[in-house]
């Protein structure tokens, strides 16, 4: 056996017991968390809201319609006990951080929220919650972009009257759910001017237990994400909706994928796609006729009070690091949530995310184009790159899919320098090189800026680049760019 394969075999063995550590980490925990959080939580569930039944047409749930969780290799369990986790840690940051419990209500239905001192944020989750649509104010949403041209987003916000949401409960105790001190210290506005889970929590009304107002004219049985999405059509913001989706999910500790309603009234965009592939199935609010009731609502925290947002503002010390070493290594000040979430999304596109061993060097060149490209193959582009060059813009935010090992070169124009990106790299445990530019457009002759080890070799001059693979690296910078294009062109290079 020569040099090369019993490098692959020590490989290929490698891959294997990792695969089968992970294997057995997941399902060991994943078992035992359900099963005690289950009897813990939803115990009342089972005994206080089955009596209400009589109002939904098939009252058992059906699992059925909910897509299993995928295995991902950087999962690492989210229902350890949270009050072991250190305010402004990296677990706080990006992880189960949400470790005070305030249960609000118990009788009837249920409402309790979960507070991170660290993001200064709630998760909320509730039984028997009863949404009346025609009591949100704002547009249908979901048409298509070209048949609302014009629209202000002030349209599309909601605006919640008294009673949108309604809750079963004893109305000796109060009308409304909570109150505004219970709202400024636990789902405070922060930096948001227009906080819309707040003004959601604020519209619940409580309404009494053998009171016959609680009419639903559907039921859904299932667990059911409510988010409100702000700046819905740029990727970087979008990415912050649904790592705070995924993260409400795991932190409730939802045992499938859960259902998804928009509370907010914009329009189709391709980013839809992806909405749907990472959960159950995704609806507007306004597509309902009649009132819904909710068995099990989670109320999903604003993408501005992630940490994906927060560290635009504020100092996040955190590097990316394996999970198997974190696993057998704990440090607040490492994590891996980014890349177990950006191999959710692969999954969710029914990409493998095991690392594959690539034995061979391409150069891929996708010049203005990428924008154009469904999301599924600019979620293959970016998995199958070990090298990415793009110039600051939303579309680099695909990099938290990105597989370890790759090479982060981000091209930034003098006019706009925001450390969006190298935030991302640095919290994935990727390599990231700034290329800074005078101006706000590159010269061909700056294209001398692969002085740099990659993995397919080194190259330190254009010349290099060209007798390696016959390509002109001026190619490799777009002859202009202004402002922050949403991705002016991507390369990949394996």
């Amino acid at each position: 056996m020569n040099k090369t394969q019993s490098r692959l075999l020590k490989i290929v063995i490698f891959l294997f017991a990792l695969n089968s550590l992970s294997l057995c980490l997941y399902f060991s925990s994943h078992h035992h968390n359900s099963n005690s959080k289950q009897e813990e939580n939803h115990s009342s569930l089972t005994s206080n809201h089955r009596s209400q039944t009589e109002n939904n047409s098939s009252s058992n749930s059906n699992n059925f319609n909910l897509k299993a969780w995928p295995i991902l290799p950087s999962y690492l369990p989210w229902t350890q006990n949270p009050n072991n986790v250190t305010v402004r840690s990296c677990e706080a940051y990006f992880g189960n951080g949400f470790s005070r419990r305030v249960d609000v209500l118990s009788s009837g239905g249920w409402f309790r929220c979960f507070y991170s001192e660290t993001l200064r944020s709630s998760i909320c989750e509730g039984g028997s919650v009863r949404m009346v649509p025609e009591r949100i104010k704002m547009s249908r949403g979901g048409e298509r972009v070209e048949d609302v041209i014009g629209r202000g987003e002030e349209e599309e916000l909601p605006d919640f009257e008294n009673g949108a949401f309604e809750i079963l409960g004893s109305t000796a105790r109060s009308k409304w759910l909570v109150d505004e001190g219970f709202l400024d210290s636990f789902v405070p506005d922060g930096d948001v001017m227009r906080h819309t889970m707040r003004g959601l929590i604020r519209s619940i009304r409580v309404v009494d237990n053998n009171s016959k107002e609680f009419h639903c004219d559907q039921w859904i049985e299932e667990p059911t994400l409510l988010v409100t999405r702000f700046e819905y059509a740029n990727l970087f913001h979008t990415v912050t909706d649904w790592y705070s989706a995924y993260v409400a999910s795991r932190v409730t500790d939802l045992p499938y994928r859960p259902h998804l309603i928009f509370v907010d009234g914009h329009s189709r965009t391709p980013l839809e796609r992806t909405w749907k592939a990472l959960f159950s199935s995704v609806r507007y609010a306004k597509a309902f006729s009649g009132s819904v009731c909710l068995r099990h609502a989670v109320l999903v925290p604003l993408g501005y009070e992630t940490a994906l947002f927060k560290g635009l503002t504020e100092k996040i010390i955190c590097q990316g690091a394996s999970a198997h070493d974190l696993w057998q290594n704990p440090d607040d000040q490492k994590t891996a949530r980014l890349s177990e979430f950006g191999e959710m999304i692969r999954a969710a596109f029914d990409f493998p995310t095991w690392v594959s061993n690539h034995l061979e060097c391409k150069v891929n060149l996708i010049n203005g184009l990428f924008a154009h490209m469904p999301m599924k193959e600019q979620v293959r582009a970016i998995q199958d790159a070990s090298v990415i060059i793009g110039a600051h813009g939303a579309g680099l935010t695909h990099i938290v899919s990105a597989t370890p090992n790759t090479i982060i070169l981000e091209i930034i124009s003098s006019y706009f320098r925001r450390p969006h990106f190298q935030l991302i790299a640095e919290w994935k445990g990727l390599e990231y090189h700034a290329i800074n530019l005078d101006g706000s457009y590159a010269q061909p002759s700056e294209s001398a800026f692969l002085c740099h080890i990659l993995p397919c070799g080194l190259w330190s001059t254009q010349e290099h680049l060209k007798q390696r693979y016959n390509t002109d690296a001026s190619l490799l910078l777009a002859p202009k760019f202004e402002g922050s294009p949403p991705f002016n062109f991507l390369v990949s290079m394996r």
